[in-house]
């Protein structure tokens, strides 16, 4: 039986910013662009959030929210610092650590012999270390799938440990929100309550022939996170290729200030998750992509230094000049140089 962490650092942008500025204890604080052009934020904290502010939303909406919020730029290499300091500390536990961004990752400890193998122990000992040296509150989620360790180390936010022993499981999927599920966004949430599932207990209950018919492979997805079943193992050595995010609308669009506005939210999307990995200054492409209406799919992609914005919008305007029928959806992306395998040279080594 495995024992997987998922350690989430708690506002982790800002808490760096309150720590090293005194000034801003007990002040709303958002780490992100301007206010007064297309800035994004990219996270902001706990009094922040008590006002509506959340991490992708556009500045300008932010500060009308809270006049008196606090505006930082980010400092990635800062950042960057202190996930070293704390992946540091994950691996003197485990070798199996599985970093998601610079501020959360996943952690293997089935076979660690610290603390006589108790995952528990370690989540607390590895907060407690994190505090020690970074004055910086962490959050963790102890589990025997990736699924449910994430989940749980949501749970008890700020500075707080969640634990799903495995005689719990069943009782505790079946009374989480489906929208709670990895992968379950608005519009898939929105679906999934029009069938009348609004916990993983109803979404249990549905055949898997509904669910790939209504959602395709997705469908088997969900059969099986509502049973518990997550295979996925913790992988130290990944090796991302690309990043991408995209929107299904629920009605088709045409008209050019409504797919504007569109991509303007995926732009400020795609950079809030850039910001929380260590490739994001490696990129070497963009790219855009659109469903039409009859579901055929159009893209077009162009070598970048950078995620460049005014090179995506040009490829979206070439798509939209070459293809002006009605989108079902709108994606932009970025791909990563990849490391050359090495090559494996055959050796004759006598018995």
């Amino acid at each position: 039986m495995r024992k997987i962490i998922h350690v989430d650092m708690d506002c982790f942008y800002a808490a760096i910013e309150q720590r090293d500025d005194p000034s801003l204890k007990g002040m709303p604080v958002a780490v992100g662009g301007n206010p007064h052009s297309r800035g994004v934020i990219a996270t902001c904290n706990y009094e922040a959030r008590r006002f509506g502010v959340h991490s992708a939303m556009p500045s300008a909406h932010a500060a009308r929210l809270c006049p008196d919020l606090v505006f930082v730029r980010p400092n990635l290499n800062k950042y960057k610092e202190e996930s070293k300091k704390i992946r540091q500390i994950f691996h003197q536990y485990t070798e199996l650590v599985e970093p998601l961004s610079l501020d959360e990752a996943y952690l293997d400890t089935t076979e660690s012999t610290h603390y006589h193998n108790s995952a528990t122990w370690i989540a607390q000992a590895i907060c407690y270390e994190i505090y020690q040296q970074t004055q910086l509150t962490a959050s963790a989620g102890v589990a025997r799938s990736k699924f449910l360790a994430k989940i749980a180390s949501d749970w008890n936010k700020p500075a707080g440990l969640k634990v799903i022993l495995p005689e719990e499981e069943t009782y505790f999927i079946e009374k989480l929100p489906v929208k709670k599920l990895h992968g379950v966004g608005k519009v898939m949430a929105r679906k999934l309550e029009s069938m009348d599932i609004f916990t993983c207990g109803e979404l249990k209950k549905v055949e898997l022939g509904v669910l790939l018919d209504k959602f395709g492979k997705t469908g088997k997805y969900l059969y099986d996170l509502c049973r518990g079943e997550d295979k996925r193992t913790v992988k130290p050595h990944s090796d991302r290729k690309s990043l991408s995010v995209e929107n299904t609308f629920n009605e088709n669009i045409s008209e050019w200030s409504e797919c504007e506005a569109k991509l303007i939210e995926l732009i400020s999307d795609l950079t809030r998750r850039l910001q929380k990995i260590d490739k994001a200054e490696k990129i070497n492409k963009v790219y855009v992509k659109v469903k039409m209406a009859d579901f055929q799919i159009r893209s077009a992609e162009s070598i970048s230094q950078g995620l460049d914005v005014s090179l995506i919008t040009a490829l979206f305007k070439r798509l939209r000049k070459n293809f002006p029928e009605p989108i079902r959806l709108l994606g932009i992306g970025v791909k990563f140089p990849q490391t050359p395998k090495s090559k494996l040279e055959q050796l004759d080594i006598p018995f």
